[in-house]
């Protein structure tokens, strides 16, 4: 089983860069496909990014593409999503989660996830 501990969230302008962290512990992140979620309040749980064992398959939600970069260090053990142009609609938890079953294409559906951390709050200011 694998633990995931997000870090990186705070307090941002509108245009701002903020970079997300997850460590993970347990097991070696070369064996999951990662990704990252978000859920503002009232509002359902929505993809972000993810990527693949190897890392070199990522995906990403239409709204964020060209501002996020999700990456993957499986020597570190962790995942980060770089966030840049941030804007007030991307103020959510953000989380990350660990599929094993995905050998290849990164699922983008949260209940293909198994492992999930404990979320990191993302605030943009307008």
């Amino acid at each position: 089983q694998v633990q995931l501990v997000e870090s990186g969230g705070g307090l941002v302008q509108a245009g701002g860069s903020l970079r997300l962290s997850c460590a993970a512990s347990g097991r070696t992140l070369s064996n999951y496909a990662m990704g990252w979620f978000r859920q503002a309040p009232g509002q359902e749980r929505q993809f972000v990014a993810a990527i693949s064992r190897s890392g070199r398959t990522t995906y990403y939600q239409d709204s964020v593409k060209g501002r996020f970069t999700m990456s993957k260090d499986n020597a570190k053990n962790t995942v980060y999503l770089q966030m840049s142009s941030l804007k007030p609609e991307d103020t959510a938890v953000y989380y990350c989660a660990a599929d094993s079953d995905a050998p290849y294409n990164p699922p983008t559906a949260w209940s293909r996830y198994d492992y999930w951390g404990q979320g990191t709050q993302v605030t943009v200011s307008s």
